[in-house]
């Protein structure tokens, strides 16, 4: 029986090279988004803090707008989410016929 199991270099070795591609741009973009923190941080502390502030408000916004956030923060989403526009609610008066006032 062990000598049917597959051990994890032969799975490896199946994996199609679009997984490939997708874990080097990953690995890509780890590296550098911590380069250029490091360059950041490198600047004014006020700066450097602005410029953390604002990318990680416009990376969280765009989690509460198509609500593609991660697990963890699904409970506190929910609770602000009704204060914010929301895609599936844009969505949701596109579809609905126009108000006409006469």
């Amino acid at each position: 029986m062990p000598l049917l199991a597959q051990s994890a270099v032969e799975k490896i070795k199946t994996l199609p090279p679009d997984v490939w591609l997708k874990i080097g741009i990953v690995i890509l973009a780890i590296v550098i988004s911590v380069l250029l923190f490091r360059q950041v941080m490198k600047m004014n502390k006020i700066l450097g803090s602005i410029i953390v502030f604002v990318v990680g408000s416009i990376v969280f916004f765009s989690w509460v707008y198509n609500r593609n956030e991660p697990k963890f923060l699904t409970p506190f989403v929910e609770k602000i989410a009704p204060f914010f526009p929301t895609a599936g609610s844009y969505n949701a008066k596109q579809q609905s016929a126009p108000k006409t006032t006469r």
